[in-house]
């Protein structure tokens, strides 16, 4: 079967010279429209921004929806030589759009957004049974809300929440909160929580079955489940470098919830753990 192939780009604005500032300043949007090869099987959804937020929610459609706003470019423009070879023409280029495109092959979608100056914030609408693989960079944080499946998400300055998710999730940020709200999990996949400045914050169902692997560098651990605690000793890593020998103490917090299952690791530098029961 071939790639069913849906590209968009934005049109770009055109304007004389005189008014380019102006309309340097206005939001770009667009909306892309992805039908998938199946829609009575569930999906998957890859994207990644280096500028801007990303806000996935799942939906009773068939179709996979794609808004997406640049926002304003406030920034002022350098300073620039004439061009001597257009001496008398008007500039119609703003360098400042929007470039949205997506492949989808068997339910499977690569998304890809770009803008060269300004962050762009996405709003993707995806039916309830999708996997997603989700990162961004800088300027933006990632919401995932309403979706049953495999969730691999990514950030480095901003924050992450999954909503009334189910399945399960890896999910690491560097600068920021991570928090998540699981109203089922799937018992059969491990799953892990880290960020280096924040909290980790999870909520899980009350009859759910697994084993914790906890470590705050700096912070606290908090849990709403009674946790059957590892109580043996502290497991030393004993290591041999340059004719010498170093002894490390692996300091994790080991235990079960409701009898155990399979790993749950949560882990952070700065800031505190937190594992809730839903209630």
């Amino acid at each position: 079967m071939k790639p069913n192939r849906i590209t968009t780009a934005l049109l770009m604005l055109i304007s004389l010279a005189e008014i380019q500032p102006i309309m340097a300043q206005s939001e770009t949007k667009e909306q892309l429209t992805i039908p998938l090869s199946d829609p009575n099987k569930p999906g998957f959804l890859r994207v990644g921004l280096i500028n801007g937020s990303i806000h996935v929610v799942g939906y009773t459609g068939k179709e996979v929806v794609v808004d997406a706003v640049a926002e304003p470019n406030t920034g002022k423009r350098k300073e620039e030589k004439p061009d001597e070879l257009a001496n008398g023409m008007k500039r119609l280029s703003t360098r400042g759009g929007l470039d949205m495109s997506a492949e989808e092959q068997n339910n499977k979608i690569n998304l890809s957004a770009g803008s060269i100056k300004r962050p762009i914030n996405l709003t993707i609408k995806v039916p309830q049974q999708f996997s997603l693989k989700v990162s961004t960079v800088n300027n933006g944080d990632i919401s995932i809300e309403n979706v049953n499946g495999e969730l691999e998400v990514n950030n480095v300055n901003g924050q992450i929440q999954l909503t009334n998710v189910a399945g399960s999730a890896v999910a690491n940020t560097v600068n920021g909160n991570l928090k998540a709200t699981f109203r089922t999990i799937n018992s059969d996949v491990p799953m892990a929580f880290s960020t280096l400045n924040g909290n980790v914050d999870v909520t899980f169902p009350a009859n759910a079955k697994f084993d914790v692997k906890l470590k705050s560098d700096r912070g606290e651990i908090f849990s709403d489940f009674d946790v059957d605690v590892d109580k043996s000793q502290p497991k030393a890593t004993r290591s041999s470098q340059t004719g010498m020998y170093k002894v490390s103490i692996d300091d994790w917090v080991q235990g079960k919830v409701n009898g155990g299952g399979r790993e749950v690791m949560m882990k952070n530098m700065h800031g505190n753990i937190y594992i809730r029961k839903a209630k």
